[in-house]
């Protein structure tokens, strides 16, 4: 299991002032003096950049691979990720983005957030990501928490929340991606870990973890033998 690291490694600083969505502050830590907004992008930032490293060293095959029975991939996940942010902290409060979301329009084909075409490479795919940041930062620093704002996308007369429902919401959401692309990574290369500086691991040790596994295999065959 995994926690948020304390000290997100470079490149987590990225909460943007407000009308300045391409002027990256740092990131405040959880501490008795920080402000809800902080604890919130916290632990937002700290789940954007673990999915993010995910892609790191990879090609553009297995970025793309569809890796469970439903084709669950790396970079449609960061595909996904980038059009709730821009729903729920853009959309949901009149701010607008400037993004052509085509594949969440009437007209686009289903599930056709959750993949890349052949055409979209993946710095198309991150720098999305990348700019919905930016915005939903903005969102952030601009609006009080209570702020209410209506979901474009739910039925009338049960479409709205406060921002800091939809802060809450997004952080889930991409908290559950992230755990998907914890588990696709290390099924393709067997790279694990929650970040550069803190890998959250128990040991490094291969053969232990080897070890690890085959005990629990045998556990598992067991328990089966015995409650069958």
């Amino acid at each position: 299991m995994t926690t948020p690291d304390p000290h997100p490694h470079a490149g987590a600083g990225s909460r943007t002032a407000p009308g300045s969505p391409s002027a990256p502050r740092a990131v405040v830590g959880p501490s008795a003096t920080s402000t809800p907004q902080d604890d919130l992008h916290f632990y937002l930032q700290s789940a954007r950049d673990a999915l993010l490293w995910k892609l790191e060293g990879l090609s553009e095959y297995d970025i793309r691979r569809p890796l469970t029975p439903t084709g669950t991939n790396l970079l449609g996940i960061v595909k996904h990720v980038a059009t709730v942010e821009l729903g729920y902290l853009c959309d949901t409060f009149g701010r607008p983005h400037g993004e052509d979301l085509s594949w969440v329009q009437d007209a686009a084909e289903t599930n056709a957030d959750m993949w890349a075409t052949a055409d979209a490479t993946r710095e198309d795919v991150v720098g999305l990501y990348r700019r919905a940041w930016a915005q939903a930062d903005a969102t952030l620093d601009a609006l009080p928490l209570n702020t209410v704002g209506k979901v474009p996308w739910w039925p009338d007369g049960k479409d709205e929340l406060t921002l800091h429902h939809a802060v809450v919401r997004v952080i889930a959401d991409t908290d559950r991606h992230a755990g998907h692309a914890d588990i696709l990574r290390e099924l393709l290369d067997g790279a694990a870990g929650m970040s550069p500086t803190n890998d959250s691991l128990t040991t490094s040790d291969p053969a232990w973890w080897q070890e690890y596994r085959d005990r629990l295999e045998r556990v598992a065959r067991e328990a089966a033998e015995r409650h069958a």
